[in-house]
This record gives structure tokens, C-alpha cells and sequence, in this order.
């Protein structure tokens, strides 16, 4: 079980289909991002992924479009209720006090398999020809991620 820490308001009731928002780059949509997403999938509480769009380069190989597409193919194929949108980057992600919602930090537990998943080491393992970044990202997803880097 992920470790959750809120640090914003009281734990709210989800009647009227609020979405729990995600914000990242997402270089590329790996196990890690989606075992944090399915905390809140699993509350049958839908998502927002947010994708921050930014430049292309060693660290974001990707385009903001590439990525969006991955994420929407794969929950899609998931059937999760889950909506992908654009956002401008960011510097910072602000709040107040009494905001009416949480504002939850996840830590996965010790033996998950997210604690060992990162984006460097993904795109490290592509750069350097080896396979082993196939162990960290859903199979949905090889082929586009190789099409992209291709």
C-alpha cells in the first residue's frame, strides 16, 4: 500500500464525479506514473493527467503530443476514466489554506516496483540500445516509444 500524506483540507466526498489531477512530463509514461494514478483509480475516482508542455530535448525526448497520445492509449485500452490535457509549464504548484480538497502526496512502499522505476534510467536503457527499459513501461506503449525515438 502507498503511503498518503495530505496537505491540504479535509478528505472530501466524491458524489458529483470530482477528478483527482496529476501534473508531470511523463518522459516517458512508465509502471511508476500509473501504479500513482491507480491510487486513486482504484476509488473508482477519476484522473486528470496533465501533461506540462514543454520542449523536446535529452531529458523530455518526447513531444507534449507523443505524450499525451501514450497516456490516452493506454488508459483507454484500460477503460479508465481518465482525461489527458495540455497545460503550460510550470514553476511552482501553489495552494491556501481551507482550499475544499486534498492535496495528497504519495510515497509507494519500499517493495514496490515504483521505487525503482525512473524516467532517466528508462531513456539511459534506450539511448544505450539495451532492453531493459521494457521491464519499466507497459507493453501498449513499446512500439510508440521506439516509432518517437526512431
Amino acid at each position: 500500500m502507498w503511503e498518503k500524506k495530505n496537505h491540504g483540507g479535509d478528505p472530501t466526498i466524491n458524489k458529483d464525479k470530482k477528478y483527482a489531477i496529476f501534473v508531470g512530463r511523463y518522459q516517458p509514461y512508465h509502471y511508476g506514473h500509473i501504479e500513482l494514478i491507480n491510487q486513486k483509480l482504484k476509488n473508482k475516482i477519476p484522473c486528470l493527467v496533465m501533461v506540462r508542455d514543454i520542449e523536446p530535448d535529452e531529458k523530455n525526448p518526447f513531444t507534449t503530443q507523443q505524450t499525451v497520445e501514450m497516456i490516452e492509449k493506454f488508459h483507454n485500452l484500460k477503460g479508465d476514466d481518465v482525461e489527458v490535457m495540455i497545460i503550460p509549464d510550470i514553476e511552482s504548484v501553489n495552494y491556501g489554506r481551507g482550499v475544499g480538497y486534498e492535496i495528497n502526496e504519495y510515497t509507494p512502499p519500499k517493495d514496490s516496483g515504483a521505487m525503482f522505476i525512473s524516467a532517466t534510467k528508462i531513456r539511459d536503457s534506450i539511448k544505450n540500445g539495451n532492453d531493459d527499459w521494457k521491464n519499466m513501461v507497459d507493453i501498449s506503449l513499446h512500439e510508440d516509444i521506439v516509432k518517437h525515438l526512431g
